[in-house]
């Protein structure tokens, strides 16, 4: 059984014959924080001239909402009321909103985060309006959930700031980087930021917000901090040939360096442009297995590390599936 299956169907065993499934009961949570995010937006586009449609097929699929719910349980794990935990996974779609829309943009693609009557093509624009109905659905939730304007105005202050660290460091690989950093140094300094702290945003308003205590609260954000890690080293497995290619900085890409030597790299890159002008497709890792088993049991470390603290003793079981799961999502799964 899989790890949306094993959510989906297990039951907390606590002596009771009529007990709730706390994962039912978190992924009906999870529904209505995503059609609050919906239901705002499309009030906020009401009049503008562009109108929201319908979600798109998959929009409440635990599938596509996996980090969404882990987020969420997470603020179960720290005792935050249901009510509470629905408002502020609402948030974090806005904030899911914002991210995707500067990714779209930075990366010239387009994932869609809302379903509107604009042009297809649009899709700069498409990216645009995102970030803007994101961050205007932020500060009306905001307003609706905190009597106390300095609380409204501090939670859209909070919420920038944590996502600004992350971004900050993205902005410092545009065009570009000119060296190639010890392994040790891209986690430390560069993937801490980049997913790090960017898995501890969802924690941003909670944090000054709720009377949580701060033994949870930290042992939370340091799980979601090395899931965020442990998923940044598997993207990097995926996205060797790109980053490579675009002389992004690569934890993958590190280690063959600095195991292999300069030489060798030089080649694997010169491997790397001529397959892009192909188009052939090939495994880099095939002559580095020594540094493809190293970024495999690093990310296993982080990954490991954070499932087994997030989830409750009763739930730990769930690890394992959790990582296959997220091997799957990123195109990693055959090397783990």
């Amino acid at each position: 059984m899989n790890i949306i299956e094993s959510m989906k169907n297990l039951r907390i065993n606590s002596g009771d014959a009529g007990t709730d499934n706390i994962f039912s009961s978190l992924t009906e949570e999870l529904n209505k924080s995503l059609a609050l995010f919906w239901e705002k937006s499309g009030g906020i586009l009401s009049g503008s001239g562009v109108e929201l449609l319908a979600p798109p097929a998959g929009y409440y699929d635990l599938e596509n909402n996996f980090f969404s719910a882990l987020f969420l349980y997470s603020y179960y794990r720290a005792g935050i009321a249901s009510e509470r935990r629905i408002l502020y996974s609402a948030m974090n779609q806005c904030l899911r909103g914002m991210v995707t829309g500067c990714d779209n943009i930075l990366d010239d693609e387009y994932k869609r985060t809302l379903e509107t009557s604009l042009p297809e093509k649009g899709i700069k624009f498409r990216s645009v309006l995102d970030i803007m109905v994101s961050d205007r659905v932020l500060f009306e939730l905001s307003a609706g959930a905190f009597q106390d304007m300095d609380k409204i105005l501090s939670a859209g202050v909070i919420s920038l700031h944590s996502l600004i660290k992350s971004g900050y460091q993205e902005a410092t690989e545009e065009g570009g980087v000119n060296e190639v950093l010890s392994p040790d140094y891209v986690i430390e300094k560069i993937h801490h930021y980049k997913t790090g702290i960017l898995f501890n945003c969802p924690w941003a308003i909670p944090s000054v917000i709720e009377k949580t205590d701060d033994t949870k609260k930290e042992t939370m954000n340091r799980a979601l901090y090395n899931i965020g890690i442990g998923c940044q080293i598997m993207d990097d497995m995926a996205d060797i040939e790109r980053d490579i290619k675009t002389r992004h900085h690569n934890y993958a890409a590190s280690l063959i360096y600095h195991n292999k030597g300069a030489e060798k790299f030089k080649e694997l890159k010169e491997l790397v442009l001529s397959i892009s002008e192909s188009g052939e497709c090939k495994d880099f890792f095939a002559e580095f297995n020594s540094e493809k088993n190293t970024a495999v049991e690093k990310a296993r470390e982080y990954l490991t590390n954070g499932f087994s603290s997030l989830f409750e003793d009763s739930h730990r079981f769930l690890v394992e599936p959790a990582i296959k799961f997220l091997a799957m999502r990123i195109g990693v799964e055959r090397y783990f």
